[in-house]
C-alpha cells in the first residue's frame, strides 16, 4: 500500500462535521424526533461528535445509537463462517423518528443497505437518512448520502483510510494506492 495523499486533517474533519451538523438541523427544521445511529466501528465516534455539536447549536440533546451489521452483510460468505458481532445499541425506540445513519466511507452502498435492515427490524422509522465523511464512489445500489463531508472520486485500486482519535489516536483521512 503506498501512500497519496491526505483528504482531510484535524481541523478539515472538525470543519466537515460541524459544517454536516447545521445541515442536520437545517434539513430536519431543528432536531426534535431525530436519532444519530453510527455504523461500527468508525461511524460510531463520529456519531458521538456530530451529537455534541448539535446539542451545542440547539441545546437539546440528541440520542445515539450503534449498529453492527455483520449478520446483514450479503458478503458475510467472504467474511467467515463465524462472524464477529460487535455490540448493537439500538437502545431507543426508532418508530416514527427521524433516523441518520452516520459512517466513516461510503463506497459501494452495500453497508448503509445492511445498517437500514437491521435498523428497520427493529421498527418502522419516519425516515432513514445517510450522513457520511467521505464518499468515494462506485454504488452498487442506488443509495446516496444525504450529508457528505467529501466526496472523493477513487479508482478502485485506491483505499480511503479514516482515522478518529476515539480508536487510532489520531484524526485524519488519507488515501493509499493499493499495490
Amino acid at each position: 500500500m503506498e501512500f497519496k495523499s491526505v483528504l482531510l486533517d484535524e481541523k478539515a474533519i472538525k470543519r466537515t462535521l460541524t459544517r454536516i451538523s447545521h445541515e442536520i438541523i437545517e434539513k430536519n427544521k431543528g432536531v426534535e424526533d431525530i436519532i444519530l445511529i453510527g455504523i461500527q466501528r468508525r461511524g460510531v465516534p463520529i456519531a458521538k461528535r456530530l451529537a455534541k455539536l448539535i446539542e451545542e447549536f440547539e441545546d437539546l440533546a440528541v440520542k445515539v445509537g450503534s449498529v453492527d451489521i455483520t449478520l446483514y452483510r450479503d458478503d458475510l460468505t467472504e467474511l467467515g463462517e463465524q462472524p464477529l458481532i460487535n455490540n448493537s445499541s439500538i437502545d431507543v425506540d426508532v418508530r416514527n423518528k427521524k433516523v441518520i445513519l452516520v459512517d466513516d466511507v461510503l463506497y459501494t452502498g452495500r453497508t448503509a443497505r445492511a445498517a437500514m435492515e437491521a435498523i428497520i427490524k427493529q421498527g418502522r422509522p419516519a425516515n432513514i437518512q445517510l450522513a457520511v465523511l467521505i464518499d468515494r464512489g462506485h454504488r452498487e445500489l442506488p443509495i446516496r448520502a444525504d450529508y457528505v463531508g467529501k466526496n472523493t472520486p477513487t479508482s478502485r485500486k485506491e483505499l480511503v483510510a479514516v482515522k478518529v482519535n476515539e480508536i487510532d489516536d489520531e484524526d485524519s483521512v488519507k488515501l493509499y494506492e493499493l499495490t
